[in-house]
């Protein structure tokens, strides 16, 4: 049975869709949530609601803003109240553009889906870092990928794709230098995920799961049963691996 009695998480892009699907396994496990959004405050107060008690704040943060994610990890510390055991980075953004868009909106596309998916990510473990290297307790970080960062997406992609390779590729880095002083690190790399962001149409949906030998969508709460496992420390030595959970939709 996973456990997590007396963990503190902070959940980035926790307010709906697979966010809400990993915060709700979390406190299932007996962890304490600190649910982070970026914008839908009643969605966010929502879930908090759902979690009951073990819901013990809110962050509100804009990652798309280069100076953000110090203050949002300094306000989750200070919700916390003692130490924090495990970060989720699960936002993100899937915004469309093309080699056939105009320069300045390509460039605008790629900088913009970077700073999200991957600059600010790689600025939260930082400070993860700073405060679980060397340091007791220490602390498990589970970055949230995606089947993209292995296999590219399609032509509006290319950003994403990019941006969700390289938090692999961080993953591992974090792994290799501080597994052994305090700081584990697992990413989670889905396919489709069953979400109001995931086709609604049938027929899209047909097209979309026509590639899925397993036949359909993960659920955000099978999401969440990973990344709560993974943040229990019952495999400390699979830190640094990533876990596909697409329905055998890539296989490597």
């Amino acid at each position: 049975m996973i456990s997590l009695e007396n963990q503190t998480v902070f959940v980035t892009g926790a307010s709906r869709g697979a966010g809400a699907g990993i915060a709700r396994q979390i406190a299932e496990a007996g962890g304490r949530v600190i649910l982070g959004y970026a914008r839908n405050t009643e969605a966010a107060k929502s879930m908090a609601s759902e979690l009951g008690d073990k819901a013990i704040g809110l962050v509100k943060a804009d990652f798309s803003d280069p100076a953000a994610a110090e203050p949002a990890w300094e306000q989750a510390k200070t919700i916390a109240d003692g130490p924090i055991h495990g970060l989720v980075l699960n936002h993100g953004v899937f915004e469309a553009s093309n080699v056939h868009d105009p320069a300045d909106i390509w460039r605008q596309n790629w900088a913009r889906t970077l700073q999200i998916n991957l600059q600010s990510c790689a600025d939260l473990a930082r400070c993860a870092a700073q405060d679980w290297v060397d340091g007791a307790p220490g602390g498990s970080l589970v970055a949230i990928s995606s089947r993209a960062g292995h296999r590219g997406d399609d032509a509006d992609h290319p950003a994403y794709a990019a941006s969700k390779a390289g938090l692999i590729a961080m993953i591992k880095t974090l792994a290799r230098a501080y597994s052994g002083r305090g700081l584990l690190a697992y990413a989670i790399a889905p396919g489709w995920i069953d979400t109001e962001m995931a086709p609604q149409d049938p027929d899209d949906r047909k097209a979309a799961l026509a590639e899925v030998p397993y036949g359909d969508m993960a659920t955000p709460d099978e999401l969440g049963q990973l990344t709560a496992f993974l943040l229990s420390g019952a495999c400390k030595s699979a830190t640094g691996a990533t876990f596909d959970v697409n329905g055998a939709s890539y296989v490597r």
